[in-house]
């Protein structure tokens, strides 16, 4: 796989989250393993996606945010707490079958939320980790997230 920055690597995670729940647009309500399938990688993507921010990305961006920068330095911190409320969601998700009523609606408010998220993170605090990195950082952080990410996603198989 070729080598990406960091945000690199976020925004293809995020790209593929996105489609993953564009999936489950078009499925009847009969479709429960084909939901339940899907529901899981979802599930396991943002899992992981959220350990690599939490332990590499985020501490670093932080790291530089100590003398200014208090605009990024607050979108880290309030994404550590948009990360919490996803991982309640998605153990919610991981306790239920997806025949049950909640299923969905549980899906549809964890992409509600992280869409909203991505958003946040595409819109200003990608932009604002450019400013505070240079290009050789970024790369290395891309390397050690998806050192952890190729890790974690060995685990799961």
């Amino acid at each position: 796989m070729k080598q990406q920055d960091a945000i690199a690597l976020l925004k293809a995670d995020h790209k593929k989250v996105k489609g993953l729940f564009a999936e489950t647009d078009d499925l009847s309500d009969r479709a429960t393993t084909q939901l339940k399938r899907i529901g899981d990688q979802v599930c396991q993507e943002l899992t992981v996606h959220a350990e690599i921010e939490e332990t590499i990305f985020y501490p670093a961006v932080k790291e530089r945010t100590q003398r200014g920068h208090k605009e990024e330095r607050d979108l880290v911190l309030e994404s550590y707490e948009e990360h919490a409320l996803v991982k309640k969601i998605i153990s919610d998700l991981q306790s239920i079958d997806a025949s049950d009523e909640s299923y969905r609606p549980k899906l549809k408010v964890l992409r509600e939320m992280v869409e909203q998220h991505v958003k946040e993170e595409e819109r200003q605090l990608f932009p604002g980790a450019r400013e505070l990195m240079d290009e050789d950082e970024l790369m290395e952080l891309g390397a050690q997230m998806m050192e952890l990410k190729s890790r974690r996603l060995a685990a799961t198989v």
